[in-house]
C-alpha cells in the first residue's frame, strides 16, 4: 500500500503534484525522506526569499530543482546525508583539522587525479577537511585567480574533468576527508553564457547583471562605495561598448556582479549548489557572499537581504543533500561576521562556517608587539555564535592581511589605531627597526594610508632571515646567535598555530606552512602573477623539503611538520575544543602572555601563550580563579604538570603554548 506523503501544509497543491511526478522513480523511502526533509525546512526556505515580491512562487519553483537534484543524486552520497543527518556535529569535533590549497600545487602533476596520493600526508596531519581553491572554469587569464568563474559546471581543463572531480570526492571519503570548493556567488565572468547573452541583447539575461545607460545612477551609488582593488581596479563601474552601458563590476571589470534581486539569478545559483552537491562535494565556500545585495547609500555589503537569500539556499541544501554545509567568506568586522552564522531570527539558519579573519589578525599583532591587551579586548567582543556552527580558523591563507585594527578597539587599551596598523604594515614588510619578518606590501592605499602584507607564515615569523643569516654567519658567536634566531622562528610558526588549533572551530592549514615554507622568491615569474604579490605564499607544495622534513626532525622544517601533527594528536583527544563551547579571551597579569578559555561540563581547558622571546609566567592563584585547580592540572600538549616556580606560578619558556586542563 502506498501512503500518503508528510508534505507540509503550506506547500501548494500544483507545486507539491510537480515535485511527486519529479520523484515518481524513487523508491517509496526516498520520497518519504524528502517530504519529510520539505516539512522541515518549507518555512525557513519561504522566509529566506522574503525579499522578492511572491516569495512561494520562488520557493515552489526552486523546490523543483531541488527534487530533480534529489533523484539524480547517487546512492552512496544519499547513505552519507543519512549519516550525517545523525552526526551533525560532524565538522565540529576537535579532530577535524582543515587543508587548503591551490589543486595544480598541490602535486608535481598537478591535476585533480593525482591528488589521492597525497592522502597520506593529509591523514598524518589530522586532516578531514580539504579545501581546494578555484578550480571551476573560468575566463582566460586574466582571471583573478580563477575567482572569475566562466562555467559553474565544468572543471579547469589543465585541471582535469566534472568525472575527475566525483572520482576525487569519492576518493577522499574512503579516507574521511570532506571536499571544500569555492562558489562565486557575487559575480561572474564577462565570458559566461549569461553575460554573453546579455551584450547579445537578450533582455532578460541582461536582467542578471546592474546595468545602466549612464553614469547617473553609478555615480551615486560610488558615493558611499569602497574600492576592493584600488591600485589596478579602481571604481565599482565598467563602461561595456556591448552591452551599451556600465555594468556593476566590484572586484574587476571582468568580473560582472550578478543581480540578486532577480529571483531567476537565485533560482540558477540554487541549481549550481545542487548541482556541485551531487558532484560529491561537502563544503561550500560562498565566495564574496557579503556583496550579492545592493541598496542605495550603503557600502553595498551585509544587507540584511544576504542573511535571507543565505538561509533559502542552505534550506534547500538541507532538503535534498544535508551531507552540504556552506563556509562565509565575509571579512568583515566582529558585529558584521557574526550575522554569517546566524543572528536573532537567522540564528543557526545561515552558514555553518565563517572566517574568524580577525584571530589571523590579531595573532600577527601580538607576535610583533608581544602585547596580548589589544588582542584580548577586541577579540573578546566577539558575540557568542550559534552553538551549532563553527569558526574557520587559520594563521595564514591565500590572501594578503589586511591589518583589520578598529580605532575604538585600539582606543580601549591606550592604542592609537593608524599608528598601530601603520607599524604592523611596517614590521611585517622588515621596514621596521628590529623586525624579523620578510613581507611585501601589497595594494599600498596613499590616501588612507592602508598597507596590507602578503607572505608565508615561515618568512612573516622571521625564518627567512634567520636561514639567510645562519647560511652568511662567519665565527661561532655568528652561528649560535643565528641558529638562536632560527629556533625562535620555528617557535613563533608553531605557536601561532598553537592559537588557531587552541581557539575552537576548525583550524585550516595553508598549503606548505607544516613544513614551513618560505616566500617564493620567483613568485612574479608567471607573468599573470607579476602584478600580484600574494603569490609570494602561495608555491607549488615542495615535495623535496616534505620528504627532507621527514627525514630530519631537528631541521626547521622537520620540526615544524612534528609539531602540527602533535598538536593535531593532542587537539582530537580534548572534547574542550568541540566547536559547540565557546571561546572566552582573558586578560592575564602579565600582557605579554594570552589567555583563552574554554569551559566545558569536563572541566576548563586554559590555553596561555607566552608571546616573546623570554621567559614569562602567571600567578598560580589566578589559574585557581580560573576554576583549575593546579595541583590537578596537566598540559594537554605535553602530559605533564605546568613548571612551577618557587612562589606558585607557572612558568612559560619563550613563545611556549601551554594547554592546560584537568588531569
Amino acid at each position: 500500500m502506498t501512503r500518503e506523503l508528510p508534505w507540509p501544509v503550506a506547500l501548494p497543491e500544483d507545486a507539491r503534484s510537480r515535485v511527486e511526478t519529479i520523484l515518481a522513480p524513487l523508491a517509496e523511502h526516498r520520497r518519504t525522506t524528502f517530504a519529510l526533509r520539505v516539512a522541515r525546512w518549507w518555512d525557513d526556505l519561504v522566509a529566506g526569499l522574503a525579499p522578492y515580491p511572491d516569495p512561494l512562487a520562488v520557493a515552489a519553483r526552486s523546490l523543483e530543482l531541488a527534487a530533480r537534484a534529489y533523484l539524480d543524486r547517487d546512492e552512496e552520497l544519499h547513505l552519507l546525508d543519512e549519516r550525517r543527518s545523525l552526526e551533525p556535529d560532524w565538522f565540529q569535533r576537535p579532530g577535524m583539522v582543515g587543508y587548503a590549497g591551490y589543486a595544480e600545487r598541490l602535486t608535481p602533476e598537478g591535476t585533480l587525479a593525482a591528488l589521492p596520493g597525497l592522502a597520506d600526508h593529509l591523514e598524518g596531519l589530522g586532516v578531514g577537511y580539504l579545501h581546494l581553491m578555484p578550480l571551476l572554469q573560468p575566463r582566460p587569464s586574466p582571471n583573478d585567480g580563477g575567482y572569475a568563474v566562466a562555467d559553474y559546471r565544468s572543471v579547469r581543463t589543465d585541471l582535469g574533468t566534472m568525472d575527475d572531480l566525483r572520482d576525487l570526492t569519492a576518493s577522499l571519503r574512503t579516507r574521511g576527508i570532506s571536499l571544500c570548493l569555492d562558489l562565486v556567488l557575487n559575480h561572474v565572468a564577462r565570458e559566461h553564457e549569461w553575460a554573453r547573452a546579455a551584450r547579445a541583447g537578450d533582455e532578460r539575461y541582461r536582467r542578471y547583471f546592474h546595468i545602466y545607460p549612464d553614469r547617473e545612477i553609478p555615480d551615486a551609488y560610488e558615493r558611499t562605495l569602497l574600492e576592493v582593488f584600488p591600485d589596478f581596479a579602481p571604481g565599482n563601474f565598467t563602461w561595456d561598448e556591448e552591452l551599451r552601458g556600465w555594468v556593476w563590476t566590484t572586484f574587476n571589470s571582468y568580473q560582472w556582479d550578478l543581480a540578486w534581486d532577480n529571483p531567476d539569478v537565485f533560482c540558477e545559483l540554487a541549481d549550481v549548489i545542487l548541482y556541485l552537491a551531487n558532484q560529491g562535494v561537502e563544503i561550500l565556500r560562498l565566495d564574496a557572499i557579503a556583496f550579492i545585495w545592493k541598496r542605495m547609500g550603503t557600502q553595498c555589503q551585509n544587507q540584511p537581504e544576504v542573511h535571507q537569500l543565505t538561509q533559502a539556499l542552505r534550506s534547500l541544501a538541507r532538503i535534498t543533500a544535508p551531507a552540504l554545509i556552506f563556509k562565509a567568506e565575509a571579512i568583515v568586522g566582529p558585529n558584521q561576521v557574526v550575522h554569517y552564522l546566524g543572528r536573532g531570527r537567522h540564528h543557526g539558519k545561515v552558514s555553518d562556517l565563517a572566517y574568524h579573519n580577525s584571530l589571523m589578525v590579531q595573532i600577527w599583532s601580538m607576535l610583533a608587539s608581544g602585547d596580548a591587551r589589544l588582542s584580548t579586548h577586541a577579540l573578546g567582543r566577539f558575540p557568542v555564535v550559534p552553538a551549532s556552527t563553527a569558526w574557520i580558523t587559520y594563521l595564514r591563507c591565500h590572501d594578503d592581511i589586511g591589518w583589520a585594527i578598529d580605532d575604538d578597539d585600539a582606543r580601549s587599551v591606550m592604542v592609537d589605531g593608524h599608528g598601530h596598523r601603520t607599524f604592523l604594515s611596517d614590521y611585517y614588510a622588515g621596514d621596521f627597526d628590529g623586525s624579523w619578518s620578510r613581507g611585501l606590501v601589497f595594494q599600498h592605499n596613499p590616501a588612507t594610508g592602508d598597507k596590507r602584507i602578503s607572505g608565508s607564515a615561515a618568512s612573516l615569523a622571521g625564518l627567512e632571515r634567520a636561514v639567510t643569516s645562519l647560511d652568511e654567519a662567519v665565527g661561532q658567536d655568528a652561528l649560535e646567535e643565528a641558529q638562536a634566531d632560527v629556533d625562535q622562528a620555528v617557535a613563533r610558526v608553531l605557536l601561532g598555530y598553537a592559537i588557531v588549533y587552541g581557539f575552537g572551530g576548525i583550524p585550516v592549514i595553508w598549503s606548505g606552512d607544516e613544513i614551513a615554507t618560505l616566500n617564493d622568491q620567483d613568485w612574479d615569474a608567471v607573468p599573470e602573477h607579476a602584478d600580484d604579490n600574494r603569490w609570494v605564499h602561495r608555491p607549488r607544495l615542495d615535495r623535496d623539503r616534505l620528504a627532507h622534513a621527514g627525514a630530519d626532525p631537528d631541521s626547521p622544517e622537520g620540526r615544524v611538520l612534528a609539531g602540527m601533527r602533535h598538536l593535531a594528536a593532542a587537539r582530537s583527544s580534548l572534547p574542550h575544543l568541540h566547536a559547540s563551547v565557546g571561546a572566552a579571551v582573558v586578560a592575564a597579569p602579565d600582557p605579554a602572555v594570552f589567555v583563552v578559555v574554554r569551559r566545558h561540563p569536563v572541566g576548563p581547558m586554559i590555553g596561555l601563550y607566552n608571546l616573546t622571546g623570554t621567559g614569562r609566567s602567571v600567578p598560580g592563584w589566578w589559574v585557581r580563579e580560573l576554576g583549575l585547580p593546579l595541583e590537578q592540572a596537566v598540559d594537554a600538549l605535553n602530559g605533564y604538570p605546568p613548571s612551577l616556580q618557587p612562589d606558585g606560578s607557572i612558568y612559560l619558556s619563550t613563545y611556549q603554548p601551554v594547554w592546560l586542563v584537568r588531569g
